[in-house]
């Protein structure tokens, strides 16, 4: 297969299989980043992403003392770990790092880029994937911020609109100044809302 034909981030395209490397280690895992931030400007992914995505397996590679090759499930755990007790970091920003983990592993260990291969040819063994359903967080909630800080429920929205609504009423029953403002507010927030797909607020 010829260069050209290789797919972006591929082994092929960052090593040249016969050439010895001074710093091997770390020659292939730069290489293998190098390789991985092509394919993720392939995919069109933005820059911000591609460079946070970067620093958390650098991290990890950091944390483990381990290079891809030589990764295994339990250095993820023990990172985790250590990042949720020891620095007391969200579930959120956890489940983030481990998914940056987990798409690098699939890019090492696809055969589409060689990179495996390489690993095997060089080191006697090869990238596995580290993040699985076991030990990955699962993301079971709309809003994982703390709770001064996280959005209203569609529920807490209904009633607070309905209260809303209820107030309107109110103030025009009592034949009070005001309530034609405060009728169009909520008759702007009800069309609002329908336009959303959510029908928050309560038809009179």
């Amino acid at each position: 297969m010829s260069r050209n034909s290789l797919a972006p981030g591929a082994a092929g395209l960052h090593l040249v299989s016969d050439l010895p490397l001074l710093r091997p280690d770390e020659q292939v895992f730069t290489a293998m980043l190098d390789g991985w931030r092509n394919q993720q400007l392939a995919r069109n992914l933005a820059f911000s992403t591609i460079e946070g995505w970067e620093k958390t397996v650098r991290a990890f590679v950091r944390h483990a003392d381990a290079f891809p090759w030589t990764w295994s499930p339990q250095m993820l755990d023990e990172w985790m770990g250590d990042l949720r007790a020891v620095r007391g970091l969200k579930r959120s920003t956890l489940r983030n790092y481990q998914g940056a983990v987990r798409s690098f592993c699939e890019f090492a260990i696809d055969p589409a880029y060689g990179w495996a291969a390489t690993c095997e040819e060089r080191f006697g063994t090869h990238p596995i994937q580290v993040v699985h359903e076991w030990n990955a967080a699962v993301h079971v909630e709309d809003a994982e911020a703390d709770a001064a800080k996280r959005p209203f429920t569609q529920d807490e929205l209904q009633a607070f609109f309905d209260y809303a609504d209820d107030q309107v009423t109110k103030v025009r029953g009592r034949g009070r100044k005001g309530w034609l403002p405060a009728f169009r507010a909520t008759r702007w927030r009800g069309v609002r809302g329908r336009w959303s797909g959510r029908g928050l607020g309560r038809s009179r």
